[in-house]
């Protein structure tokens, strides 16, 4: 299983399933999202897309993103506020812009710029225990990285907005009525469930779970979103992947194995 060094993640990647795993490690500082931990995040992701520029095919199924403690992350590092230091944007645009699926599990908190963290990735997974919020109204700043935009795209703009002007912080059952999670659990089976859900994703034609969350983001007219649909369809329905599902399905043989080709 490859590993990375870094001194503020824990990075791997497991060649086998082809789920990479990326978990913040300041515990101390709640996983606060300062300006050497989020180079190392974007570092993390782009050692994510070399692996898959280096493979024939796609090697990256899904990426596991983490907390280490008791906090997914609670946000900036406020210390770094009387430098003139923000959290870096890209630290952001890591998540969204990666290709493959990129699934957040929340065990604590996921505040402020955490949860602008967790909305870029594409699922969120939490513990009963975990505790959200946009604490930046109380800083007199805004959430950062178009943190308000996001959750409103997420739960809707009208609890969107409540949160953002009260600073309210909710807890993993309210998230999950506000559609905010796609699952909720105890803490002591997060595990499992993020686990469970990898493991269906990563066995899918790796080609054709790309594309379906590249046309969910897709924010033009519904026309347009159209003529994109057409075009990734044709690009999938010629692959090697979709040929081996086909033949698969009509053979009634056993399960392909799809290459990201």
């Amino acid at each position: 299983m490859p590993t990375r060094e870094f001194e503020y993640i824990d990075w791997e990647f497991d060649e086998e399933s082809g789920v990479g795993r990326v978990r913040l490690a300041r515990p101390d500082a709640l996983n606060a999202l300062s300006t050497p931990l989020c180079a190392e995040i974007v570092e993390a992701f782009e050692a994510f897309a070399e692996l898959d520029d280096e493979a024939d095919g796609v090697a990256v199924r899904a990426v596991v993103l983490g907390g280490e403690g008791r906090a997914f992350s609670a946000g900036a590092d406020v210390t770094e506020f009387a430098e003139g230091r923000t959290v870096p944007t890209d630290v952001y645009e890591a998540a969204s812009n990666f290709a493959g699926p990129v699934v957040a599990k929340i065990d604590g908190y996921c505040l402020g710029g955490g949860l602008v963290l967790a909305l870029d990735c594409d699922f969120r997974f939490a513990s009963d225990r975990s505790e959200f919020g946009l604490p930046e109204v109380g800083l007199g700043i805004l959430a950062s990285g178009g943190g308000i935009g996001k959750l409103a795209a997420a739960i809707g703009s009208t609890r969107a907005r409540e949160l953002a002007v009260t600073g309210e912080r909710f807890d993993a059952e309210r998230a999950d009525e506000d559609g905010l999670l796609v699952g909720r659990c105890p803490a002591d089976e997060l595990d499992d469930r993020v686990e469970s859900f990898v493991e269906t994703v990563a066995a899918q034609p790796p080609l054709a779970v790309r594309a379906t969350l590249d046309l969910a983001a897709f924010h033009e007219t519904a026309d347009g979103a159209r003529l994109y649909e057409r075009r990734l369809d044709r690009r999938l329905r010629r692959s090697d992947d979709h040929e081996a599902a086909v033949r698969a399905f009509l053979e009634d043989g056993e399960a392909p194995t799809f290459h990201g080709r």
